[in-house]
Order: structure tokens, then sequence, then C-alpha cells
């Protein structure tokens, strides 16, 4: 059974909508640099998991989209590229310390899911984005609840190919 996931992304940075532009729908998913969030990413995260596409620092903010997990974790890129945002100079080729996986797009929300209505949603309680000071770009999300944010977004289990 796939496991569940929300991934924050800066859609100022990079939107669902880029994802879905993307080759094959496909794009790796960089630039975490959290290490909780890294550790998700290098040891829980496996190929064909499900991942809601959380659009953060963002006006409105909320769940815009919905992909699959499509490689393995691999050493981040932008890590050892000097004039990226996300360059880190303490990681090395030989021992990087950031990880990445490739994300494709599976359904744009025909209903952009607000922050405001997830949190009026009584069956979303323990969704993890709705907990005080929960700030973390990569979280887990049970498979029940990740059923109502589908059910928020006008979407169906069969509109994502599974």
């Amino acid at each position: 059974m796939p496991q569940h996931w929300l991934f924050k992304t800066d859609p100022d940075s990079f939107a669902f909508d880029d994802l879905w532009r993307a080759k094959k729908r496909t794009s790796g998913w960089d630039g975490v640099r959290n290490h909780q969030a890294r550790n998700f990413l290098r040891d829980s995260v496996r190929v064909g998991d499900l991942v809601l596409v959380y659009h953060s620092s963002s006006d409105p903010v909320g769940v815009a989209g919905v992909a699959r997990i499509a490689s393995a974790p691999r050493p981040d890129p932008t890590q050892f590229d000097r004039k990226d945002d996300h360059h880190d100079p303490k990681s090395s080729r030989a021992a990087p310390t950031w990880v990445e996986v490739d994300v494709q797009a599976l359904a744009q929300c025909p209903h952009f899911v607000t922050l405001a209505e997830l949190r009026a949603e009584p069956r979303l309680a323990g969704l993890l984005v709705l907990r005080p000071g929960q700030r973390l770009s990569i979280q887990p999300v049970e498979a029940a609840d990740f059923a109502v944010v589908l059910e928020l977004a006008g979407l169906r289990p069969s509109d994502l190919g599974s």
C-alpha cells in the first residue's frame, strides 16, 4: 500500500502548475533543507507513494494538486551549486547531506482546498499541517485524511490513475 504525504512548496518558486507543465509532468523535488523532512525523503518516502502538493507562503495557502513519488532518493544537486539559493557549503559529493526525489503530477485539484477549508472539516482534526507550529515541508498524511482532502478537492481515487 502506498503511503501518503503532504509536500509544501512556495508557488512563487515552484507551483503545482510548474510540475504539471514539466516534461512527463515530473520534476525533482529539491531544496529541502530541514533534517527531519530530509529524513522522511531519505528513509520513508517510496516510489508510488501519493502526495498532496500544498502551496504555502501564498494567498491563499492550500492543496493545489496530487502527485506520485516517481524515483528513489538521490543526492540533491542544488546543494553543490554555488549559484543556487539551496547551496550548502558544508555538504560534499562524497558525503551529501541533502536528497531529492522525483515527483510526478497526477491531478490538478478541480477545487483548490484552502487552509481554512481544511480547518473547517472535522474529519481532518489529525492532519499535521493543521497543528500549531507545524512548519515541516514534508509531512506524513493518514490514508483517511488523504481521502477526505481528495473529496474536498473534487477528486476521486480513480482520477489519480490508481
